[in-house]
Formats: C-alpha cells, sequence, structure tokens
C-alpha cells in the first residue's frame, strides 16, 4: 500500500497508511519495512505512533480502514558534518527523495583530506535552513572527480528503504566516458571480481579473491586528436564496487582518460573523463519509476568534438 508523506510543523517526517484488513500495529509496520530498531527509536526517541490520531502501542489491534501514522523522531546532524551552503544543483526533491547534479572536483562526503566544501555540507546547510532536523544519507555517492548524478534519502527510513532495494534489484546507473586507445569492441561485458590492492589503502585491482563485479561497456565512437586515440563509451553497472569503472576499463587495457591512479594520461584531461548520466529506481513511498539525467559538463564534452572543431574552439 502506498504511503503518504509529509513533513510536520517542527520539520519532522511523516507517513501516513490506510489498513487494509484486520491485524496487529506491530505486524502492520512490519509489513511496511519498519524495522524493529526504527519501531523503537519511534517510540523512545521523541517520535509517535499514532492510529486515527491517538498514540498507541505495537500490540494495539488494527480494523481495516483504520489510519496509521509514523511520526519520526528528529535527527541530528553527524558529528564532524558542518552545514555550509553553497550552490546545489538539484534534479529532483520531494519530502523522502534528493538527487543532486555533482559537479567535477566537489567530495560528495567530508573525509580527513577535504572536511568542508561537500555534496554533504552543503545538504546539511540546506535541511537546516529549510527547518528540517535530519543528517545527511548519501545513497549513491561517486568519487570527487567524478560528476553526475547521487541520491540522498532525506531521513533514516528512506535510506533503509533504498538501501534494501539497491540490494534486493540494483539501481539503474549508467556513466558516460573517454577512455584511452580505440576499443574494438562494440559491445563488452566484464564480469572480473575486484579487491584491494596489497601495498595500497586506495587503489583496487582484477582479484581472484575480490568481491564479484560486472561492467556493461558500449563504444559510441572513436576520436584520434593529434594522434591521440580515444574512445567515447557508455558503461552500466550491475555492481558497486569502489573505483569498479576505473579497474575494470584498465583492466582491458582502456584506462580512463585523466586517471593516472589507474594509467590514464592527463594529456587530453587533468581529471577522470567519468560522469554519471542517469540513475533510475523505484520511489521508496510510491514504487513509480524515477530517472534523473546529468548532461556531461564542459571539460568532458569536449572532448566528443571532432579534431577539427576542437582546433578552432
Amino acid at each position: 500500500m502506498i504511503a503518504m508523506s509529509k513533513i510536520t510543523e517542527d520539520g519532522r517526517f511523516k507517513l501516513t497508511f490506510v489498513v487494509a484488513e484486520q491485524c496487529l500495529l506491530r505486524d502492520f509496520l512490519k509489513q511496511h519495512q519498519l524495522s524493529k530498531r526504527t519501531i523503537t527509536a519511534t517510540k523512545y526517541n521523541g517520535g509517535q505512533l499514532l492510529v486515527n490520531g491517538v498514540e498507541r502501542t505495537v500490540r494495539h489491534k488494527l480494523l481495516a480502514n483504520d489510519l496509521v501514522t509514523v511520526i519520526f523522531p528528529a535527527e541530528r546532524t553527524s558529528d564532524g558534518l558542518r552545514p555550509e551552503y553553497g550552490k546545489l544543483t538539484v534534479l529532483y526533491e520531494d519530502e523522502a527523495v534528493l538527487m543532486i547534479d555533482k559537479p567535477p572536483g566537489q567530495s560528495t562526503i567530508p573525509s580527513h583530506d577535504h572536511p568542508t566544501g561537500t555534496v554533504a555540507n552543503d545538504v546539511a546547510g540546506k535541511l537546516l535552513k529549510e527547518g528540517i532536523p535530519a543528517t545527511v544519507h548519501v545513497v549513491t555517492r561517486l568519487d570527487r572527480d567524478t560528476s553526475g548524478v547521487i541520491c540522498i534519502a532525506k531521513n533514516r527510513h528512506i535510506h533503509h528503504l533504498l538501501s534494501e532495494q539497491m540490494i534486493a534489484t540494483g539501481f539503474y546507473r549508467q556513466y558516460s566516458a573517454f577512455v584511452e586507445g580505440h576499443v574494438n569492441q562494440k559491445r563488452i561485458v566484464i564480469e572480473a571480481p575486484i579487491g584491494r590492492k596489497e601495498d595500497s589503502i586506495i587503489e583496487r585491482r582484477v582479484r581472484e579473491d575480490g568481491q564479484y563485479a560486472r561492467t556493461d561497456v558500449e563504444i559510441v565512437k572513436h576520436f584520434t586528436v593529434n594522434g591521440f586515440k580515444y574512445s567515447q563509451v557508455n558503461l552500466v553497472l550491475h555492481t558497486g564496487r569502489t573505483h569498479q569503472i576505473r579497474v575494470h576499463m584498465q583492466s582491458i587495457g582502456h584506462p580512463l582518460i585523466g586517471d593516472d591512479l589507474y594509467g590514464g594520461s592527463h594529456a587530453l584531461l587533468n581529471r577522470q573523463a567519468l560522469h554519471c548520466s542517469k540513475l533510475s529506481f523505484k520511489h521508496p513511498l510510491t514504487g513509480e519509476s524515477m530517472e534523473c539525467e546529468s548532461k556531461m559538463p564542459k571539460d568532458m564534452s569536449f572532448l566528443s568534438i571532432d579534431e577539427d572543431n576542437q582546433r578552432r574552439t
């Protein structure tokens, strides 16, 4: 059954359901994927479980057409995440989900090297400004130098639902990239396990004892500029291993342009030429198909211009 979502006057997230048949409230909440941990937090940390507007325990017996309302506790911004007010390019937003078009050169979440200026910092500032007491729940993230669509849940329960969806059916994630050399095959399916490189905490490589990983590759066009050969490709991820596209393309001898960590040259671009162009999934509350697209940024789109036009640009 579809849940109706709303933000309360004090900024808390609220879901309302219509009961179809008699059952206990506890079982009803379980049917709607509210975990035991979430229910406990709702009861004891400032949330409410209401039936027809009256607060009830999970042992309450529901009748058909009852209205069940779950008001989730206010969340607190994570320690170390300082709200900031940088520019965000919002592709889609509702009470549950926020889709952002991330530019290259911006980290998704804070790290030791980049504690501020991240997408998460700016989203925390946006939520604070709008009076929504929540932390930032990043569902899909991109490397600092990778651009494109990312998905953020606006509360813990929605994050849980989207994470479960990713495990069960996956998101559809399409990327655009430019790789070194002319890739001869029109389509390639790369199924190669990925694990950590022995002497590095950052690098990954294809290794037999790694985690299963699959990337589908489709060649769009070949280019030659000043004798440098490269290919434009579209890629679809079936798994989400760290640096998956970068490692897989290196493993077949076609590293991403600009990706010096995995053998790519900076001759045409000083960051990896990788962009998340499309992200699709089912909305966690309505079940409707969601799809967000993003155009390649200028530094990458320049690579798709033929040599004569590049010289004139």
